[in-house]
């Protein structure tokens, strides 16, 4: 009987989430983006499934608003459930032309820039399935081997569990570092309209730079109510936590 209930609160919750959706929809296309907004946010707070489309509409409502921080906040959190999506991209670098600061970013080169472009392929999700998908076919490339009478068929599944071994080997290795790269990625967009990155966790420590709203950091380490940043150009220093809003 639990089950039942459940279910049905389940189904009705799912129902209501995607009315609302429609709804927020609807009022965008009307031009009514702060309403959108407030529809949308409220799927945000009552909804425990978000979707990368929710996220990317949020991000869209709030830039018409000319509300940077929001903005860029909903793209970033639209590609973490959507990675590499173009539309989300195309919008996000759009709204990034609406803040301040100009922080460069020191590309990575060499081998860890191959490893990178490789592994950012896909999600670890994603790499994992293939990894399920690949040891499928290795089973039934042993089960051809195993039970096969000729030479030459012997050989060419032999070679293909070779292959298969390898690129198992590759699919494994990626999602692992992409799950280990998700984990530790730690963005987060400055919401404040002017925040200083101190030398210490402390008012009292030395102000390294100004950031203003909508410029992105990298959270590393935690320290009562100052967060250890870093930057695009590799720049560090602390900022106070309630500046900030963390996308993961």
């Amino acid at each position: 009987m639990k089950n039942i209930v459940y279910l049905f609160l389940l189904i009705t919750q799912v129902f209501f989430a995607q009315s609302s959706f429609e709804k927020g929809n609807a009022l965008y296309q009307k031009g009514q983006y702060q309403q959108a907004v407030d529809v949308y946010e409220s799927i945000v707070r009552d909804d425990k499934q978000h979707s990368a489309e929710l996220y990317f509409n949020l991000g869209n409502a709030y830039y018409k608003l000319n509300k940077v921080a929001p903005s860029i906040y909903n793209y970033e959190k639209a590609l973490v459930l959507k990675p590499h999506d173009p539309e989300t991209l195309n919008n996000l670098r759009f709204a990034k032309k609406l803040t301040i600061d100009e922080i460069k970013e020191i590309p990575k080169v060499g081998f860890a820039k191959l490893i990178q472009s490789f592994t950012g392929i896909f999600n670890y999700n994603t790499w994992a399935k293939i990894s399920v998908a690949i040891s499928f076919v290795f089973l039934l490339s042993f089960i051809g081997y195993y039970f096969s009478q000729l030479t030459l068929s012997k050989r060419l599944y032999f070679i293909g569990m070779f292959v298969l071994l390898i690129a198992l080997l590759l699919s494994v290795s990626a999602a692992i570092t992409e799950k280990d790269h998700f984990t530790n990625d730690r963005p987060a967009i400055v919401f404040a309209e002017l925040s200083e990155v101190r030398s210490e966790p402390q008012k009292a420590g030395a102000a390294i730079i100004l950031l203003h709203e909508g410029a992105k950091v990298y959270v590393t380490e935690t320290v009562g109510q100052w967060k250890k940043i870093e930057l695009t150009d590799g720049t560090e220093g602390w900022i106070d936590a309630s500046t900030i809003k963390e996308v993961k």
